[in-house]
């Protein structure tokens, strides 16, 4: 009887052992195989922008390390979410990404009555690709030329100072009703459909202030058809080493980038994620891509999917707080 208890034992062992095996196996094959095909990266906006720029870049140095293409597809609408909510319902086996940047995944939830996806249970973040400094500039013939002055003009009675953005509830909004709110301003929003005409009518003085990202304002202020403010990133921009940041300007701890990063639905295998996430990050630290977002205004960020998804949690908390006291609402 003690030799078929011994017998019993050492099978089930073995059997346990085995199943160990099969598992860490699995592991290790999801890790090496995939990918297995090219991959769709949704980028939930149109060509042009620099969102869509960035994409596209990661996507060219991903799909090298992958030796598989990474395919860029633009599904724009809805201030982007039609393109979140596609990458929401897509099957979760890694071979459909989205970009998604704060507008989308942070502010959105918050701004619009109905949202066609939930950030925190229809993805799984892959990694952060990087910040893109937001900057306010202003027309050159402005009385108000640093960032003190417009705060106190906008303040006089009867003042009118208005700042033109990307949009209802665009980061660029959402930001400077956190300087109003942090600073007693009265800065007054004027939307507009991107921020192409937005800058056309900074420059010829149809509105003083435009807060915008570092990239598309970087050569008009270069070319001086628009004045530089102040950046609102901690540190000051590389590109811009002159400019002063909001911090440096007397607004303590006032730090507001925009950021994208890269997203899977929600249940995407851990494996797979972190390959998707490994890779991500050797790409970040080549010193090629570095340089090229640099051009884009964006700092690369390497990090974990956990980091990331920390940071999203908390900036949804952050932006929903700012948003609920600006009264910010689309239909």
């Amino acid at each position: 009887m003690t030799n078929i208890r011994l017998s019993f034992v050492r099978v089930c062992t073995l059997i346990v052992v085995t199943m160990l095996g099969l598992g860490a196996s699995f592991g290790i094959y999801a890790q090496t195989v995939f990918p297995a095909k090219s991959i769709r990266l949704v980028v939930p906006f149109t060509p042009g922008g620099v969102t869509d720029t960035s994409a596209r870049l990661i996507a060219e140095y991903m799909s090298k390390k992958l030796d598989q293409q990474i395919i860029v597809e633009n599904k724009p609408g809805a201030s982007g979410n039609i393109g979140a909510a596609q990458v929401a319902a897509a099957e979760p086996d890694g071979y459909t990404l989205l970009l998604g940047f704060d507008g989308t995944m942070v502010i959105n939830p918050h701004v619009f009555a109905n949202i066609p996806f939930d950030t925190l249970k229809d993805f799984r973040p892959v990694g952060k690709i990087g910040d893109a400094i937001l900057i306010l500039v202003a027309y050159p013939g402005f009385k108000a030329q640093t960032l003190q002055e417009i705060i106190e003009l906008s303040k006089q009675p009867g003042a009118t100072v208005n700042f033109g953005s990307s949009g209802i509830g665009s980061p660029q909004h959402v930001a400077v009703e956190l300087l109003n709110q942090r600073t007693g301003s009265k800065l007054i929003h004027i939307p507009y459909k991107g921020g192409g005409q937005a800058m056309i009518d900074v420059q010829g003085g149809t509105i003083p202030l435009v807060y915008t990202a570092v990239a598309g304002a970087y050569p008009h202020i270069m070319s001086g058809r628009i004045t530089a403010i102040a950046v609102s990133s901690e540190k000051r921009a590389p590109s811009l080493p002159n400019v002063p940041t909001f911090i440096e300007s007397g607004i303590s701890d006032f730090i507001v980038n925009s950021w994208v990063g890269i997203f899977a639905p929600s249940r995407t295998p851990t494996a797979v994620i972190q390959r998707l996430n490994s890779v991500l990050n050797e790409v970040l630290s080549d010193t090629e891509v570095i340089a090229r977002l640099q051009k884009l205004g964006i700092s690369a960020t390497p990090g974990t999917p956990a980091a990331f998804g920390d940071a999203v949690k908390k900036h949804l908390d952050e932006y929903g707080q700012i948003i609920r006291s600006a009264g910010i609402k689309l239909e």
